[in-house]
């Protein structure tokens, strides 16, 4: 290499040839399709509906407390229990026809029930959200 030959670029060429290039920048076209909106469809796409099940300690409270939920109950118990999901909500209490519910809605699972006798302390804990029906 003949350095006096001037073979070398200068600080100042090599300068302006990095911080003068144009950069073209090409952005992707993207439809007017929210993210949450592409959640929702696969979210729909792989859930499949699950039956609300009932715990054992769940099981003997509706038995002692001889609540029996009809059909149509068990119908927007559940419906309940989706929307409180849809919210992100863990615990869920649902007030429903002087009902109310403990749900685990990760699990679907109802924890305990309890009738407008015994919901008179009017305080429920380890709950973050309620639905009422």
């Amino acid at each position: 290499m003949d350095i006096q030959k001037n073979n070398f670029l200068s600080i100042e060429q090599i300068k302006d040839q990095y911080l003068n290039q144009k950069k073209t920048v090409t952005t992707p076209v993207t439809q007017s399709i929210s993210f949450n909106d592409i959640l929702k469809a696969k979210s729909l796409e792989t859930a499949e509906p699950k039956e609300l099940r009932f715990s054992k300690h769940a099981a003997n409270r509706l038995i002692d407390r001889n609540i029996s939920l009809s059909d149509e109950q068990r119908q927007r118990l559940n419906e309940a229990t989706v929307k409180a999901g849809e919210k992100g909500i863990k615990e869920s209490l649902v007030l429903m026809d002087q009902l109310a519910f403990v749900v685990n809605i990760p699990n679907n699972t109802v924890i305990t029930a309890l009738d407008k006798s015994e919901t008179d302390l009017n305080v429920f804990t380890n709950i973050d959200g309620a639905v009422i029906i």
